[in-house]
């Protein structure tokens, strides 16, 4: 094996691509977190690739520890940032050991490409309960899928909804139109006090919704807790979440019954797997954040294919160029292809995906070297 030579970034102002290269000539793709990527691409540039550069990465066993000297080498820089950009030097790395070994990630951590189970979720809080039936309805008999999550309240709205009556309206409309035998799931982005949320999610249990996540302001891990230990339901989160002590805090506590680690934002898989560890220690499932259709869904495929705690299903975003207009065109083919519901995790080296030359032509192209 050989040290890493080069680090690349291709960049918009939502999404950054990174190459990293090894002085054997062998190459990986990965991805820091999205939006504001190109601000993300800078820190990569300034703070990761100068401890990564020369770096000596035999096994996925040496990506871990490397992440971590990064962190304590940038010590005074902790934060979603940080995180951010060494998601995408970790990345890159996973898929530089899957293409050097002729295999996919998901097998590297002991697991097997498969279809996965989906939930359809929706972005939108801008639409009417009415339209979003329509569509989950039109989903579920054209693409099969059997489980979905829509929203609540208003993101962060300290109890005001998005506009009058909707939390109320939405919940059974949905739910009704959907029918019998599907998961049914709703998000809260941190929108309601305590009192409040446990009233929604009384409404949410009465008519068979499953799953409520991120009920109150995330950062309160005792609001969470109160309304987990007042519902039967599933109460989830964490996909904010990137400092493994808040983490040990939440699991410890039980704030969830749900962990909900987003790939990109806890800085990479590595760190990701460690939180699923954690979570399996105590019995409780991991069902990752991946909320739009960029890497972060391809890594996530992989990890639920592996670990032993996965959750029941893939969160897959049902929005298109409309809402997401940054995301189209990222791959060559189509790695997001629904059947029946369900996702094949890529079978080809690495993430077994391919980057869009088009897309990266476009991008604003930055390259650290060892000297």
């Amino acid at each position: 094996m050989s040290k890493i030579s080069q680090i690349e970034t291709f960049t918009d102002e939502f999404v950054c691509f990174t190459k990293i290269t090894a002085q054997d000539g062998a190459i990986g793709w990965g991805q820091t977190s999205t939006y504001n990527a190109d601000i993300t691409a800078q820190i990569l540039h300034r703070q990761v690739a100068p401890w990564a550069l020369g770096a000596m990465i035999e096994t996925q066993a040496d990506i871990l520890p490397l992440i971590q000297r990064i962190e304590e080498r940038e010590h005074k820089f902790p934060g979603s940032y940080r995180c951010r950009a060494n998601a995408g030097l970790d990345t890159a790395l996973w898929d530089m050991l899957g293409r050097r070994a002729g295999k996919p990630v998901v097998e590297l951590l002991g697991g097997k490409p498969r279809k996965l189970r989906a939930y359809a979720s929706s972005m939108k809080r801008d639409i009417t309960p009415e339209d979003e039936a329509a569509r989950f309805v039109k989903l579920r008999d054209t693409r099969g899928f059997d489980a979905f999550k829509w929203r609540v309240g208003a993101e962060c709205g300290r109890n005001i909804d998005e506009w009058p009556g909707r939390t109320e309206a939405v919940i059974p409309t949905v739910s009704r139109a959907l029918g019998d035998g599907i998961a049914k799931l709703v998000d809260g982005n941190s929108g309601f006090s305590p009192t409040r949320a446990i009233e929604v999610g009384k409404l949410l249990e009465a008519n068979g919704i499953s799953h409520f996540e991120e009920p109150t302001p995330y950062w309160d891990l005792d609001q969470t807790r109160e309304v987990t230990e007042s519902l039967t339901i599933d109460v989830t989160g964490g996909e904010q979440d990137w400092d493994l002590s808040t983490w040990a805090r939440m699991i410890d506590m039980r704030a969830v019954d749900i962990v909900q680690p987003d790939v990109m934002y806890m800085g990479g898989l590595s760190r990701t797997l460690l939180v699923a560890e954690m979570a399996a220690a105590v019995g409780l499932p991991c069902t990752p954040h991946s909320a739009n259709l960029s890497l972060v869904t391809i890594c996530t495929m992989h990890l639920l294919g592996a670990i032993p705690n996965a959750g029941k299903y893939l969160e897959f975003s049902i929005e298109g160029p409309d809402y997401y207009p940054w995301q189209e065109g990222l791959f060559l083919g189509d790695p997001f292809a629904v059947t029946d519901g369900k996702l094949q995790i890529p079978e080809a080296p690495g993430w077994g995906v391919e980057v869009n030359p088009d897309w990266l032509s476009r991008a604003s192209h930055a390259v650290s070297t060892l000297d």
